[in-house]
Order: structure tokens, then C-alpha cells, then sequence
């Protein structure tokens, strides 16, 4: 059993001795660039962005575009940064305000050289909440700032409290989804049964407008007959009274027509 536990300890030094190893060893040039950057992210670059949470001072660069604020911030502070990210970091540290409030200090830094970029972190101190900013700067002589942003730290209450939050969203959105699309499927056995009952109707009201044709043809014939009759009646008449007078009747009570034929 020692013997055991002494390899695992054996094996347990080489990993650490080799993972010791493995460490980059920076030159004093490159110690100092990383110290240099973290001077001036914790001295300049925190406080001038802490400026910038106010609503005003977030303002006065809005209207510029990438190339004139990278001219006025050179040309007024000496400070080389990209316009572009110095925009985006103006919105960042602005944003973050209503959850951190004002920035009142810095409790400390650490930079880590990654290729062509030295990135900074700073602990800030805020008025409602702490936060980390995140500081990128060029890896040459010019530290050029290419990125930064400010983070509210939440403690792992809050984040269990957000990550709930999201969950009942997310799963009250597809609940919601799921009731619609039942009631969209539930919908499809009623359209049927509206176009039957639409179908009957059409029907009905076809057969009533039948019903009425024939009735006004009906009526029509009878009329046309009637119309006939009477006119027969007057030819009669008119016969008759010629004949009483060209037989010098004085009327033509005793003829009686047997027919008439058209001609």
C-alpha cells in the first residue's frame, strides 16, 4: 500500500514539474509591456470610461465616425486607440451603469500576453454592484486599445435567478406554441363541417330560387291564357254584332258561334 501511494506521488510531481516547465518565461521587454499595460488600464483607461457613464459625456463622440475619434483622443490625450472599439467600449461602460451605477475604484489588475494582444482585467467597484472590465491593447510599443467592456459581477444566486428565469421563459414559449398549433390542428376538423353546412345552404337557397322560377312561369301561362280568352271573347262580340247588322238585326242575342278559326 506505501508503495502505492508513493508512485501516485511520484507520477503526481512529474505532471507538476512538467506543467512548470511548460510555462513561457517572458523576456524583462515583454514583463514590462505587460506591467505598462496594466498601469494604464488601471490609471487612465477605467477612469476615462468611468467619464464616459454620464450621460452627457457619452454623447460628445456620437457624432463623430471611427477616423475622427481616433483623431481627437490621440490628438487630446495621447492615447492611441481604435475608433471603432472605442465607440463600442463608450456603449459598454454606459449600459453597464444602470446595473453597477457609478464606478467609485479599482481593487486590482492582471494582464496575460496572448500573441499580438495584451488583455487586462480590473476588478471595478461600483455604487449598486462590482464588475470586471475586460481591457485589450496591442502587443508593441504603440498599446494601442482595440477592445474594451465592463461586466457586473452577479453571484451565483443571481445567476441561478436568470438562468430560472430564461428556463420558464424558453418553456413557456413552446408551451404556448404547442396550445396553438393544437388549436390549429383541433380547427381542422370543424372546416368540413362549415363547408357542408355552407354547401347545404347553397343548396337550399338554389332549390328556393328553382321553386320561384317555376311559380312565375306558371303564373306567366296563366296570365298568356287568360289573355287569350278574353281576347276570343271580344273577337265573338265583334262577329257577332257584324252579322246582326249586315242581316238587319237589331241585335245579335239569337246567333251563336260554334268556332273560330285564325287565319
Amino acid at each position: 500500500m506505501k508503495k502505492f501511494w508513493a508512485l501516485i506521488c511520484m507520477i503526481a510531481c512529474i505532471f507538476g514539474l512538467t506543467a512548470c516547465g511548460s510555462q513561457e518565461t517572458l523576456t524583462e521587454y515583454e514583463q514590462w509591456k505587460m506591467d505598462y499595460a496594466q498601469q494604464i488600464a488601471n490609471s487612465m483607461t477605467i477612469n476615462l470610461f468611468a467619464q464616459m457613464m454620464d450621460d452627457n459625456n457619452a454623447a460628445m463622440y456620437a457624432d463623430y465616425n471611427a477616423e475622427e475619434i481616433e483623431y481627437m483622443v490621440g490628438n487630446d490625450l495621447g492615447f492611441n486607440v481604435d475608433g471603432n472599439a472605442f465607440a463600442q467600449a463608450i456603449e459598454s461602460f454606459h449600459s453597464a451603469k444602470d446595473v453597477i451605477g457609478m464606478v467609485t475604484g479599482t481593487t486590482g489588475t492582471s494582464a496575460v500576453m496572448n500573441g499580438n494582444q495584451i488583455v487586462v482585467e480590473v476588478q471595478v467597484t461600483g455604487e449598486k454592484k462590482n464588475a470586471k472590465a475586460e481591457i485589450i491593447f496591442s502587443n508593441d510599443s504603440f498599446f494601442k486599445l482595440e477592445s474594451a467592456s465592463l461586466n457586473p459581477i452577479y453571484s451565483m444566486g443571481e445567476l441561478m435567478g436568470r438562468a430560472a428565469l430564461n428556463t420558464l421563459i424558453g418553456m413557456g414559449t413552446v408551451f404556448i406554441v404547442l396550445i396553438l398549433i393544437s388549436g390549429i390542428i383541433s380547427g381542422f376538423r370543424i372546416i368540413p363541417k362549415l363547408q357542408e353546412n355552407a354547401a347545404k345552404k347553397k343548396a337550399g337557397a338554389a332549390g328556393k330560387e328553382g321553386v320561384v322560377g317555376v311559380d312565375n312561369a306558371v303564373a306567366r301561362i296563366i296570365e298568356q291564357e287568360v289573355a287569350e280568352e278574353t281576347d276570343d271573347l271580344e273577337l265573338v262580340a265583334v262577329i257577332a254584332a257584324a252579322i246582326a247588322a249586315s242581316e238587319g238585326a237589331a241585335s245579335a242575342d239569337g246567333f251563336v258561334v260554334r268556332s273560330i278559326i285564325r287565319r
